[in-house]
């Protein structure tokens, strides 16, 4: 249980130094990338379309 706690609590602390070392370009980059994603996203998961019987409940 303690060995987890630590594995995890170090990929976090990495993970964080990770982020600080990159450049500022790469995350604005990414962020980009990330709100395209968010943009395509709702075209790709249309809702079906409803029936009558759809509508009266």
């Amino acid at each position: 249980m303690a060995l987890r706690l630590a594995s995890l609590m170090l990929g976090r602390v990495l993970s964080w130094l990770v982020l600080l070392a990159r450049s500022d370009a790469a995350k604005d980059a990414e962020s980009l990338v990330l709100r395209h994603e968010v943009a395509v996203l709702p075209r790709h998961n249309q809702r079906p379309p409803l029936t009558w019987t759809d509508r009266g409940l």
